[in-house]
């Protein structure tokens, strides 16, 4: 077609050129042998090509943060949009739960009442975070880095060892004593997990059946509450302290003991207050059966590495046994680790400034000399217990929801970190303190509230350290009520630069400097400086400042 209209058109003599691709590729040819004879050795279209390269390269710098913004503003309204219809469906629930036939006066009774279980925490399958970001290799790299130290510590304790001793030196004399008396730590936790099982289990079961049918029920309930606070108090409070005093259990013996202590008083706690409810509800709505758990419910709530009682949680369809040999691996491998970072960064400078007179120079570089050992720590105690040991014990319960931390390192605000740092703990303070408190003197005591969830915080942290050290000495208490309480309002959520996550990092390398530091000081202090007879006063007394002016 194209070449009879080349051809009419000569015939009638136009012209104009004719299209045809042979000529269009022609033409191309000319003009671009042309553009090449123009330019010299072809360095101008080099050029050329190298600012607009740069040119679309400045374009594309510019356009990103524009493209990162509108992403972000997009996810920001799809998030908020999320958020509004799941605060409609909870008023339509709450329409449904309390229908418009409903008087003013029992509405109002009814919203005085303490949230059923459903209202509070909600499960949901998911994965830990640093599962998550361990599959990015930069992530990955950074751990890599952290096992390349651990080689290095190994290295460096063997060569020393070898050039003092003449021979390779493999003893772990240290984690041999810190980790001794086993047996009675395995006797006391048995017996403590027992008894967790069985008295408050039969407790809640016997006040349940008979709460419906008592005429007094007023004396029912603090019979039986009673009976369950001097368990808490006394079977789960007094009895496991007396066996690592008096016992003198090491002091990672100690921290099993109590650790576990703790953890089994706040989940009996958990049991009761999600049970309790549910039971008056039941009895006010003259229903015919009673809602009490199954003992199997009871038991794997005492496995499951939460705090927070469900009847049911999400769960995993298989148990991935070469991930839990990796978590328990990665345990005793971070076990390994602190014994390292003790035997070469600790234990060498505490055991020689313990000797020193007490100058405030050498406290200053104490603190400072114990930064990194602290850090290291605390990564490790994060990684080792929040991260794989929850994890180990959520894959073989099939636990699916193991949001056990967030994001805390990405904080601007102390008040963020500490809703990040232990997810599991942060929740059991916030429903069963916080709220509690707010739910029993009123919503205008938030101030009081937090005071208070921060003094219980505070003091059973500083009782686990008195036991498991021996002695008061209530530097975590101060860190904790003093510039705890005092970063959390002034490092709040409405401080969101950089900056600010900078100042929380500072603030935190100071606070492990200072309680490695202080606390190593006075646990040296107790051995060289021993005392005969000790009274209860020789225990709170810190012996560190006077210890040295005896020397």
């Amino acid at each position: 077609m194209a070449g009879e209209d080349c051809v009419r058109k000569r015939q009638s003599g136009s012209t104009t050129t004719c299209k045809t691709p042979e000529n269009e590729e022609k033409q191309r040819r000319h003009e671009n042998e042309r553009s090449f004879q123009n330019s010299s050795n072809g360095r101008v279209d080099v050029d050329h090509v190298i600012t607009r390269k740069m040119q679309l390269i400045a374009e594309a710098e510019q356009l990103k943060p524009v493209f990162m913004k509108e992403v972000d503003s997009h996810f920001t309204e799809f998030v908020n949009s999320l958020v509004a219809k799941s605060a409609l469906l909870d008023s339509s629930a709450s329409a449904s739960v309390f229908p418009a036939s409903c008087s003013e006066k029992e509405l109002h009774k009814a919203k005085t009442l303490r949230a059923p279980p459903e209202h509070g925490k909600i499960f949901t399958a998911r994965r830990s975070l640093l599962d998550e970001l361990f599959e990015v290799s930069h992530i990955r790299t950074i751990y890599h880095m952290f096992i390349a130290l651990l080689i290095v510590f190994i290295l460096s304790t063997l060569l020393v060892d070898f050039i003092d001793e003449g021979r390779l030196v493999l003893g772990f004399d240290l984690l041999v004593y810190v980790f001794g008396k086993f047996p009675v730590v395995f006797c006391t936790w048995l017996c403590m997990f027992c008894a967790t099982v069985i008295i408050p289990y039969n407790l809640f079961v016997w006040w349940a059946q008979g709460y419906g049918s008592s005429s007094h029920r007023a004396i029912h309930s603090f019979f039986y509450g009673m009976l369950f606070t001097l368990f808490q108090t006394a079977g789960l409070g007094f009895g496991p302290t007396y066996v690592a005093i008096s016992y003198a259990l090491p002091p990672a013996s100690r921290f099993i003991v109590i650790l576990e202590q703790v953890r089994l008083v706040m989940k009996a706690h958990s049991f009761i207050r999600e049970n309790v409810p549910r039971v008056l509800s039941s009895v006010k709505d003259k229903s015919s059966t009673v809602p009490i758990p199954r003992i199997s419910q009871y038991l794997y709530f005492l496995f499951a590495p939460t705090l927070i009682y469900r009847d049911s949680y999400p769960r995993n369809p298989t148990i991935r046994w070469g991930y839990v040999a990796t978590k328990f691996a990665q345990v005793l491998g971070s076990l390994f680790y602190a014994y390292y970072i003790f035997v070469r960064l600790c234990i060498p400078q505490f055991r020689n400034s313990s000797q020193e007179t007490f100058n405030l120079r050498g406290l200053v570089l104490c603190i400072f000399n114990s930064i990194l050992p602290g850090v290291l720590i605390l990564f490790l105690v994060f990684f080792a217990f929040l991260h794989c040991w929850l994890n180990a014990f959520a894959e073989m319960m099939r636990f699916a929801d193991r949001m056990f931390y967030k994001d805390w390192w990405n904080s601007t605000s102390y008040a963020n970190y500490y809703r990040t740092w232990n997810v599991v703990v942060h929740d059991w303070l916030y429903y069963y303190a916080y709220r509690d408190f707010l739910w029993f003197f009123g919503k205008k005591f938030r101030a009081a509230a937090m005071l208070s969830v921060f003094t219980v915080s505070a003091a059973v942290h500083e009782y686990v350290l008195s036991i498991c050290f021996g002695f008061f000495y209530p530097v975590l208490f101060c860190l904790f009520m003093c510039f705890g309480m005092l970063f959390n309002f002034i490092l709040n959520d409405r401080r969101k630069g950089p900056i600010w996550n900078v100042i929380m990092w500072t603030s935190l390398f100071l606070g492990q400097g200072v309680i490695i530091c202080l606390y190593s000081q006075e646990w040296y202090a107790r051995q060289y400086c021993p005392t005969e007879n000790p009274t209860f006063l020789d225990y709170l007394k810190p012996r560190s400042w006077s210890c040295h002016m005896k020397m």
